[in-house]
Protein backbone atom coordinates (compact mmCIF):
# COMPACT_ATOMS: atom_id res chain seq x y z
CA UNK A 1 0.00 0.00 0.00
CA UNK A 2 1.52 3.37 -0.94
CA UNK A 3 2.11 5.84 1.91
CA UNK A 4 1.67 9.53 0.37
CA UNK A 5 3.88 12.30 1.71
CA UNK A 6 2.08 16.10 1.86
CA UNK A 7 3.09 19.26 2.19
CA UNK A 8 1.48 23.11 0.90
CA UNK A 9 4.37 23.84 -0.35
CA UNK A 10 5.34 20.90 -2.39
CA UNK A 11 3.39 18.22 -4.60
CA UNK A 12 2.31 15.59 -3.26
CA UNK A 13 4.93 12.36 -3.11
CA UNK A 14 3.49 8.36 -3.57
CA UNK A 15 6.02 6.16 -2.25
CA UNK A 16 5.84 2.34 -1.47
CA UNK A 17 5.24 1.63 1.95
CA UNK A 18 8.68 -0.65 2.63
CA UNK A 19 10.91 2.19 1.06
CA UNK A 20 8.72 5.29 3.03
CA UNK A 21 8.97 3.47 6.71
CA UNK A 22 12.58 3.63 6.17
CA UNK A 23 13.27 6.85 5.14
CA UNK A 24 10.26 7.85 7.94
CA UNK A 25 12.70 6.04 10.46
CA UNK A 26 15.87 7.33 9.10
CA UNK A 27 13.74 11.00 9.64
CA UNK A 28 13.75 9.92 13.93
CA UNK A 29 10.14 8.94 14.01
CA UNK A 30 8.16 5.94 14.80
CA UNK A 31 6.96 5.04 11.23
CA UNK A 32 3.21 5.75 12.59
CA UNK A 33 0.93 6.29 9.66
CA UNK A 34 -0.75 9.23 9.75
CA UNK A 35 1.47 11.57 11.14
CA UNK A 36 2.99 14.51 10.73
CA UNK A 37 6.34 17.23 11.29
CA UNK A 38 6.38 20.91 11.65
CA UNK A 39 8.35 23.51 13.21
CA UNK A 40 11.72 22.24 14.66
CA UNK A 41 10.61 18.94 14.72
CA UNK A 42 10.64 19.25 10.46
CA UNK A 43 14.40 20.67 11.04
CA UNK A 44 15.42 17.95 13.35
CA UNK A 45 13.85 15.34 11.07
CA UNK A 46 15.64 16.60 7.87
CA UNK A 47 19.17 16.92 9.95
CA UNK A 48 18.96 13.36 11.15
CA UNK A 49 17.65 12.04 7.37
CA UNK A 50 20.55 13.82 5.79
CA UNK A 51 22.95 12.20 7.75
CA UNK A 52 21.57 9.03 7.53
CA UNK A 53 21.82 8.81 4.33
CA UNK A 54 25.55 10.54 3.95
CA UNK A 55 26.30 7.40 5.93
CA UNK A 56 25.51 5.01 3.42
CA UNK A 57 24.98 7.64 0.70
CA UNK A 58 25.21 4.79 -2.63
CA UNK A 59 23.46 1.62 -0.54
CA UNK A 60 19.86 0.94 -1.57
CA UNK A 61 17.50 1.55 1.17
CA UNK A 62 17.16 -2.07 2.86
CA UNK A 63 13.88 -2.40 1.13
CA UNK A 64 14.90 -2.49 -2.00
CA UNK A 65 17.71 -4.90 -1.28
CA UNK A 66 14.89 -8.00 -0.71
CA UNK A 67 16.09 -10.95 1.34
CA UNK A 68 18.75 -11.40 -1.45
CA UNK A 69 22.63 -10.95 -0.23
CA UNK A 70 23.76 -11.54 -4.20
CA UNK A 71 25.84 -8.36 -4.81
CA UNK A 72 24.40 -8.21 -7.90
CA UNK A 73 20.85 -7.81 -6.98
CA UNK A 74 22.04 -5.12 -4.35
CA UNK A 75 23.71 -3.20 -6.50
CA UNK A 76 21.04 -2.61 -8.88
CA UNK A 77 18.80 -1.09 -6.30
CA UNK A 78 18.07 2.97 -6.49
CA UNK A 79 20.35 4.25 -4.22
CA UNK A 80 18.64 5.54 -0.58
CA UNK A 81 19.91 9.11 -1.60
CA UNK A 82 17.93 9.10 -5.02
CA UNK A 83 14.96 7.26 -3.49
CA UNK A 84 15.15 10.12 -1.07
CA UNK A 85 15.61 13.07 -3.53
CA UNK A 86 11.49 14.17 -3.71
CA UNK A 87 11.15 14.01 0.00
CA UNK A 88 14.31 15.94 1.03
CA UNK A 89 13.28 18.61 -1.30
CA UNK A 90 9.75 18.81 0.81
CA UNK A 91 11.35 18.71 3.88
CA UNK A 92 13.61 21.71 2.73
CA UNK A 93 11.16 23.58 0.90
CA UNK A 94 8.66 22.80 4.70
CA UNK A 95 11.61 24.29 6.91
CA UNK A 96 12.03 27.05 4.82
CA UNK A 97 8.32 28.01 4.80
CA UNK A 98 8.04 27.00 8.41
CA UNK A 99 5.09 24.83 7.37
CA UNK A 100 4.23 20.40 8.05
CA UNK A 101 4.44 17.64 6.24
CA UNK A 102 2.27 15.31 6.93
CA UNK A 103 1.94 11.44 5.67
CA UNK A 104 -0.76 9.29 5.38
CA UNK A 105 -1.98 6.03 3.49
Amino acid sequence: MPIAFKSKHSPDILMLEAQALELIRMMGCSGEVPSALDGAELASALEQLQAALAANADAPLRADRGDEDDAASSSAGISATRRAGPLLAMLTRAVEKNDYVLWER
